[in-house]
This record gives C-alpha cells, sequence and structure tokens, in this order.
C-alpha cells in the first residue's frame, strides 16, 4: 500500500511534467526522441520497486540507487515548472516579455537550462545537508525533586535506519561527535536498526556504536521499522551496547526515572499512565517515544520531558509543511504544561539520501534539575 501511495504520487507530478516539458521546451523534431528518453527515466523508479526483493542482485543496486536521487530531482523539476508556468501567466497578464522572445528557441533552450539546473543544484545541496551531521544545543530546567545530582547531559537521537549500506565513515563521525559533545547519557528514539542484521558489515557498525562511552550508558526504544524488519528482538542492540527498554521505566543512579515506550505499531503497548505506574515518584522523569502523537495526555501526566523522532521533520521541502500541519510538534521543542518536549529531524533517513528541510541532527539538552520548582 505505501508503495502504491509514493508510486502515485510519483506519476501523477511525471504526467504533468512529460506533457509541460513537451510543449514548453520541445521542438516537433526532437519529440520522438524525448518521448522515449523521458519514459526509460521515468521508470526507473517502479522497475526498482520490481527488483527490490531480488538479494544481491546488481540491477536491484543500481536501480534503486538511480531511484533514490531521482525521486527528490522529480520533485523539484516539478516544483520549479510549475513555477515557470505562474511566471508564464504573469508575463501573460503583465506583458513584460514579448511574445517573440519567450517563443525563441534560444529563449527555450535557456529557460529549461535554468530549471534543469535549479533541480540539480536543489537535489546537491539536500545530499550535502544530509550528509553533514550537527549539533542543536537546548537548556531546560525541570524540578529536582530528590535527585542527587543537579545537571544531566542527554545526546538524542532518532531514524539511524542502520543496514549494510550504510557508510561507515557516517557512523565513525557520529561516535566522534558523541566524544566531543561529552553527555551524562545517550539515548537512542527509534528507527535505529534497518533490515537483516546479521551481517559483517553491520558487525561494523555494531562495534563503532558500542565503543561510545558515556557515564550512564545508551538506551533506546524501538521504531516502526524495528517492527517491519523484524529486528526488535535486540540482537543488534545488545551487541552495540545500547539497552532497549521496551514499555519500561528504570531508575538511573537514583537521579532520575528513565521511561522508554514501545512504538504504537507493536500490540498492546502500555498507556502512558501505565507506563509511569511504577517510577519512582521522587524523581523526575525522562520519557523516549519513537512518535510524538500523544502530547496532550502526556503533558498531563509525570513525564518531565519527552524525546521522539520519526517525522525527519519533512525530510524534502514542502513535505515538511504537511507534517508542520499533521503534528503539533514536527521539529524542535516545545513547552507544554508541565513537560518539555523534543522532536528531533533524525542523525539520517529512510528513502532517498537527500534532505532538503531540517538536518541530520544530534539533539544536547543540558537539564538543570531545579530544586525551586518543588514537587508535581
Amino acid at each position: 500500500m505505501f508503495h502504491t501511495i509514493i508510486t502515485l504520487a510519483y506519476t501523477i507530478p511525471n504526467i504533468y511534467l512529460f506533457l509541460r516539458i513537451r510543449k514548453l521546451f520541445i521542438t516537433k523534431r526532437q519529440r520522438h526522441y524525448y518521448d522515449l528518453s523521458y519514459i526509460l527515466i521515468a521508470l526507473i523508479y517502479p522497475l526498482s520497486n520490481l527488483f527490490s526483493d531480488a538479494d544481491n542482485s546488481l540491477a536491484a543496486d543500481i536501480f534503486t540507487m538511480a531511484a533514490d536521487y531521482l525521486l527528490p530531482f522529480y520533485l523539484y523539476l516539478f516544483l520549479f515548472v510549475l513555477a515557470y508556468d505562474v511566471i508564464l501567466l504573469i508575463n501573460l497578464l503583465f506583458k513584460l516579455l514579448p511574445k517573440e522572445i519567450t517563443k525563441s528557441t534560444r529563449y527555450k533552450k535557456f529557460a529549461f537550462s535554468i530549471l534543469i539546473s535549479l533541480s540539480l543544484s536543489t537535489v546537491v545541496a539536500g545530499i550535502i545537508n544530509f550528509n553533514t551531521i550537527r549539533n542543536s544545543e537546548y537548556r531546560i530546567d525541570i524540578p529536582a525533586k530528590s535527585s542527587k545530582t543537579k545537571n544531566l547531559r542527554i545526546a538524542f537521537v532518532a531514524d539511524f535506519h542502520l543496514q549494510a549500506e550504510t557508510n561507515i565513515h557516517f557512523v565513525e563521525r557520529f561516535a566522534k561527535n558523541i566524544s566531543i559533545i561529552n553527555p551524562d547519557i545517550l539515548l537512542f528514539g527509534g528507527d535505529i536498526v534497518e533490515g537483516n542484521s546479521e551481517n559483517e558489515d553491520m558487525r561494523k557498525i555494531e562495534s563503532v556504536l558500542k565503543e561510545i562511552k558515556t557515564k550512564y550508558g545508551s538506551f533506546a526504544v524501538l521504531g516502526n521499522h524495528e517492527h517491519y524488519s523484524g529486528e526488535a528482538n535486540g540482537d543488534f542492540f545488545h551487541r552495540a551496547g545500547i539497552k532497549v527498554l521496551i514499555d519500561t521505566t528504570i531508575v538511573i543512579d537514583q537521579s532520575f526515572n528513565l521511561a522508554g515506550r514501545n512504538d504504537a505499531h507493536f500490540r498492546g503497548r502500555k498507556t502512558i499512565d501505565a507506563l509511569l505506574r511504577n517510577r519512582a515518584d521522587s524523581l523526575p522523569v525522562i520519557l523516549i517515544d519513537h512518535r510524538p502523537t500523544d502530547l496532550e495526555r502526556v503533558s498531563s501526566s509525570a513525564a518531565d520531558v519527552q524525546f521522539s523522532g520519526h517525522i525527519h521533520n519533512g525530510q524534502l521541502f514542502p513535505i515538511n509543511l504537511i507534517t508542520g500541519r499533521v503534528y503539533e510538534l514536527s521539529w524542535g521543542h516545545l513547552k507544554k504544561d508541565n513537560t518539555d518536549f523534543f522532536v528531533t529531524s533524525g542523525i539520517r533517513l529512510w528513502g532517498p539520501p537527500v534532505r532538503t528541510t531540517g538536518k541530520s541532527e544530534i539533539m544536547v539538552v543540558d537539564i538543570a534539575f531545579a530544586v525551586h520548582f518543588g514537587y508535581r
């Protein structure tokens, strides 16, 4: 169903693109070559889906890689051609450029080359943005209650989508950044591992992650992609030195409660009240939930802070405008009643390795346990 929706979202704009480019920029003598070329290139994405189940297939790898970049390229070519049509409409109304110019072959070649260049440049910028790790830093105060610590530095990431094809150098750069940040605890917000983790390349990734050392260790919750890929049994996490919290609450160093909530894809996940029922009531509560979908209820619970991911901040413009309408918080920080919510745009992505909204980020949150807040 998901691929069907994506294919429709890919096909309909492509029909518009095919017809508009053909009419606006292609001469009658060139149309046969254009038709064949456009259709062959446009078929790459559907063909990549047909090959997607083929293991160790060179054709599958080639088609998948090409499709990963064609999807955002066609998205932005569609948007730029649409904007060009708006410009043509404005010109038709106000006669800014005479028809002799806009109909000339030289002008058409220039305009078409600009549209192609803008689309390619946007994709290239998105690739660079995707491969650049940035830190987002925040400072908050929460009630200390009886906590024996005064300050806590948290490094939070989500949506790593690790698989055999993941660039090991990216994982190494991530580990180096964590070392520089020097957090007290490292939290993973789900969708960390994707696909089969039983291979040599994944062992290298596990080894890099296991070398990360923090005062309190590394903890994670499961996301929907662990559910899809069958990686919810915890073997990857165990080998990577990451403790998975499965609908449970633990006490860290008599300083704070750490609660990990199962993703909504897992049947029978606990309600927020049930999850926090066995907490140490005299300590602050830090919660990890893969999706930020229960803000109203969480904000009226005992949770002081919640960390989430999943949304990727839309990943590609203008999808972020949609996610911004669907979710109360699709990226960043929100204080709602007594709870601080954080939603990351993700350290990596699923699908096209192109990010034109948000950033590949590590959220760094410095928490001061403030005595003057009192008890809640």
